[in-house]
């Protein structure tokens, strides 16, 4: 880990399991990710998010829709940070085409999310079963340690199915730019998302 990067350990462990989580972290710190840049992502082999739109669907481009000076700065920071990260890219013709929302975070920071209200209208619901709250709280009651994992932007580490990347694009004040990620959302983000941990976390 970083000498720059604090991490901070429960103050109720004993001496012996502090310097355990330390070795841990240490000997496996290439999984951890302290900037969008750190992440590998999921190889695209194992599994992409794909649209599957319908086929009787059409693509739909939305007006272009008035933003602030405020949010227009703010949408410039974001789309730099996705650009350094690879998550987007600049596109020239589309025919699908969303607006950007800009949704004021507690801290008053800014959170950019996408109008896909009519893509996900053209994508068919996909019901891969979500897990049961209560069955998983119960299966870990008799553990003596719990392990809460937080994903660094999780959506984000799975690649959108290359034929769907440009169906994902959004307007800005200087260009349009798709997904070559899978972004909050869309309809199906959090079926894929589970069936990824799924796969992962099997045994």
């Amino acid at each position: 880990v970083s000498e720059f990067q604090v991490t901070h350990l429960g103050a109720n462990l004993s001496e012996e399991e502090q310097l355990t989580i330390k070795q841990v972290v240490l000997e496996n710190n290439d999984l951890f990710a302290w900037h969008l840049s750190d992440m590998p992502g999921i190889d695209p082999n194992f599994l992409c998010h794909k649209l599957s739109i319908s086929k009787e669907a059409k693509p739909i481009a939305q007006r272009r829709r008035k933003t602030r000076e405020e949010r227009k700065a703010a949408i410039e920071v974001e789309v730099s940070k996705l650009l350094d990260a690879r998550f987007i890219r600049e596109v020239h013709y589309t025919t699908w085409l969303a607006n950007v929302v800009m949704v004021r975070k507690p801290n008053g920071k800014w959170r950019m999310c996408t109008d896909y209200t009519n893509l996900n209208k053209a994508c068919p619901k996909d019901a891969y079963p979500l897990p049961n709250i209560d069955r998983l709280v119960d299966g870990a009651s008799d553990h003596k340690f719990l392990s809460f994992l937080d994903a660094y932007s999780g959506y984000n580490q799975i690649r959108m199915h290359p034929q769907d990347e440009e169906k994902t694009v959004f307007i800005t004040e200087t260009a349009n730019y798709c997904y070559r990620v899978m972004s909050f959302g869309l309809k199906n983000a959090g079926a894929t998302y589970q069936r990824l941990m799924n796969k992962i976390f099997h045994d």
